[in-house]
């Protein structure tokens, strides 16, 4: 037998350990947070929309926060984005157009970010409480970036959506978010 080509037992366990670290020592792994997002990186948006009334300058051209037009949700991490790692901890605040509804701004650890929305696939499903879903997919592109995110501008978008319209009466406000974000650059 080739003795270059035996792998002694401790090596093969070895390996095996190295590559399974992530799902075995997940806080392990996610504690270490990145600086700066590769090509690309997903987000969460979720919690109740508020709308903006005197908006913050995140200093981006292409969107004003403080023109009555805006709401805002939580932005928590998913994959690559810096900063905070905790899923159940939000890094930034995500803020949409709802008149006429175009634009939209990302706030996140390392600048704002933003977007214009180019089309979307979706439907209205009944939720059984008198409010009803907007289930589907919006494709976004990158048009304006700040701090380390100057490299998406370019970039793009998709979003898997199901945001839930609330029954009338049931004092939250209106609109609760739940969309993943899957951004990535030029």
């Amino acid at each position: 037998m080739d003795s270059k080509a035996l792998i002694t037992r401790r090596k093969a366990i070895g390996a095996a350990l190295v590559a399974a670290s992530p799902l075995l020592l997940p806080g392990q792994v996610r504690a270490q947070a990145k600086t700066q997002p590769d090509g690309s990186f997903v987000v969460l948006l979720k919690g109740l929309y508020q709308p903006v009334t005197k908006g913050p300058n995140l200093g981006l051209k292409m969107v004003d926060l403080s023109d009555g037009s805006y709401s805002t949700t939580k932005i928590y991490p998913v994959s690559g984005t810096p900063g905070n790692t905790n899923l159940n901890k939000a890094i930034g605040d995500f803020y949409v157009q709802s008149d006429p509804g175009v634009l939209c701004a990302y706030h996140i650890p390392g600048g704002s970010f933003a977007m214009q929305f180019t089309g979307g696939d979706f439907v209205f499903e009944d939720d059984g409480a008198g409010g009803r879903f907007l289930v589907g997919t919006f494709e976004l592109d990158v048009i304006e970036g700040t701090g380390i995110y100057k490299s998406f501008v370019g970039g793009h978008n998709h979003m898997v959506d199901r945001l839930h319209f609330l029954a009338p009466g049931d004092g939250s406000g209106g609109i609760d978010e739940f969309c993943f974000c899957f951004v990535s650059g030029p």
